[in-house]
């Protein structure tokens, strides 16, 4: 039987930041029950990093995880992991009351955005439809993160660092024996004296198969689509766009424009599939605000984005427990904060020290505590 100090379950972008920086202190395994890494969430993410728009406590998180992707360790990657592409928010006739309140806010917090006229953001975005833009903003601080490169730096470290990196190992039953657990998988029996749960929107059956009481995350399927871009557009320069509500958002991919109608529809864990009406939601969109004509969807799929009842995460171990802990409902910002995640859920586990930037952004651990939920 194979032993560890720590056995992860689940090998999408948490499970994988944790094994990195876990892996220098403990020994570690990272189990998956799909053939690949990062299959549901991680692998269909629009890989987009910012600094705003979440809660106050993810955006901290992004403040501390920017220090990892600005400077990541050496060898850990051969391309930068960031692309700085920029954003323009936009609001059509009746929001444009709503833009102003946002604008405000936003500007409070990143002096660098560029209020523009709906011209100027044509020009910026020549796909944009005239009579549909009222009121924009440009703000630069947007990136597109290179998610297989972050998570192949992962997985590389992890391994030299001596941790086993599992797939096909879907956990079976789980039982104590003395000081450790016993876990019954697909692939063999496996033995671990802590757990980390970091099966995403899996993660309260995985609980429940350890006996612990679930926490209430909850899976929720968001769509997106690509579509061909008009001659002579460079997908490489334009910008992402933003609807001012997150009515829709849309943004380069591969060479074309990928569209979400930003649908949160909750749903069971599995391997989720678009549906058809929030396709043609996100084409509608397309029409609505641009000046393409969809007439073939180059490609359409779902992820699911898995939220706590306050959506923020749960790093921690559970009430009362020493050998089972939380790493869960990272929503649709777990890549963005995975260094940050990564690293905290390390020190709880490991006793190491916490990262200085968790000071200097004024961040408290305890606020992502699964105490914090009532039993």
């Amino acid at each position: 039987m194979r032993k560890y100090d720590v056995v992860i379950i689940g090998g999408g972008i948490a499970g994988l930041s944790l094994a990195y920086f876990l892996s220098p202190h403990r020994s570690a395994a990272v189990i998956e029950r799909e053939d690949a890494l990062g299959y549901h969430s991680t692998g269909r993410s629009a890989a987009e990093f910012v600094l705003r728009y979440n809660a106050p406590e993810v955006c901290a998180l992004a403040g501390i995880s920017k220090v990892f992707f600005d400077r990541p360790p050496q060898g850990f990657t051969d391309v930068p992991l960031l692309k700085q592409r920029g954003g323009v928010m936009i609001a059509s006739a009746d929001k444009v009351e709503r833009f102003e309140t946002v604008l405000a806010a936003e500007r409070a917090f990143t002096p660098e955005i560029e209020r523009v006229t709906p011209a100027e953001a044509i020009a910026r975005v020549p796909i944009l439809k005239p009579d549909y833009v009222a009121a924009a903003y440009f703000d630069p601080n947007f990136w597109d993160i290179e998610v297989e490169n972050l998570l192949q730096g992962y997985v590389k470290g992890a391994r030299r660092n001596g941790c086993d990196i599992l797939e096909r190992h879907e956990v079976l039953s789980a039982e104590r024996d003395g000081t450790a657990w016993v876990l019954t998988t697909s692939a063999g029996e496996i033995s671990a004296k802590v757990v980390v749960n970091a099966a995403g929107a899996w993660a309260d059956p995985v609980a429940a198969l350890f006996g612990v009481d679930p926490i209430g995350i909850l899976p929720h399927r968001r769509t997106a689509i690509t579509v061909d871009l008009p001659d002579g557009v460079d997908a490489g320069t334009l910008p992402e766009i933003n609807e001012i509500d997150e009515d829709f958002y849309m943004k380069p991919e591969g060479g074309r424009l990928l569209a979400s109608p930003a649908d949160a529809t909750p749903c069971e864990p599995s391997d989720v599939q678009p549906e058809e009406i929030d396709v043609a939601w996100a084409a509608h969109y397309v029409e609505e605000a641009t000046t393409i004509s969809v007439r073939r969807i180059a490609k359409s799929w779902a992820g699911l984005r898995s939220f706590s009842a306050d959506k923020l995460p749960v790093v921690g171990f559970a009430s009362g427990r020493s050998d089972f802990f939380w790493l869960a409902g990272q929503g649709g910002y777990g890549i963005l904060t995975s260094p940050a995640l990564g690293a905290l859920a390390a020190s709880q586990l490991a006793g190491a020290p916490l990262l200085e930037e968790f000071r200097i952004e004024a961040l408290d651990p305890r606020a992502f505590s699964p105490a914090r939920f009532p039993k």
